[in-house]
């Protein structure tokens, strides 16, 4: 793929860590959708702040009332789903090694059983946390841009997820890294 060549020249190379800790990353996950890196960051320091040794074990996370888990910054809805996640992870298990026994689609359909927790969310999980190296987030915002704007590919929504999975095929097995290069090169 000469696009991602120079791309990936251009960005030059990405050392990919997964953290090994699914429970935390989902909490951190939904404390910082749709917010500014610098909100986001304020308001989870302030629910960490919540819990001693700033550690939200999921016991503490569900004993913790919705009222003060708000006076951090979070919405009633994320922090139902923070609850939800807490009690997932105690009733149904996020345990790192045994989800990492699941294949792709079977851990982003575990994961999305958590109300709160989307297909984008359990992408995100998978990529940055479970380094899963073939992932293609086709709708992150940021990955649809940078492909229509690297390899001109036109449309929306339907049309537009079918020419992305379309140009993707090539990148595979490594369909993550290609877009850990396509953000690098948006910013």
């Amino acid at each position: 793929d000469p696009v991602m060549k120079a791309i990936i020249r251009a960005t030059g190379p990405i050392e990919v860590k997964g953290r090994k800790d699914v429970y935390g990353s989902l909490i951190r996950s939904i404390t910082s959708q749709q917010l500014s890196v610098k909100a986001a960051n304020t308001i989870y320091q302030r629910f960490l702040d919540l819990f001693p040794k700033r550690n939200p074990l999921p016991e503490l996370v569900l004993a913790t009332d919705i009222q003060e888990m708000r006076s951090s910054g979070l919405s009633q809805a994320k922090s139902q789903y923070l609850k939800n996640i807490a009690r997932f992870s105690l009733e149904e298990g996020l345990g790192y090694q045994k989800l990492n026994r699941m294949d792709d689609e079977e851990l982003i359909a575990y994961l999305t059983r958590i109300k709160g927790v989307g297909r984008w969310t359990a992408e995100m999980v998978l990529m940055f946390t479970m380094n899963r190296p073939d992932l293609l987030p086709v709708d992150d915002l940021g990955i649809r841009q940078s492909m229509k704007h690297h390899y001109r590919l036109k449309g929306e929504g339907r049309l537009l997820t079918v020419r992305m999975l379309k140009t993707a095929e090539v990148w595979r097995p490594y369909r993550t890294l290609a877009c850990l290069h396509l953000w690098r090169i948006r910013n």
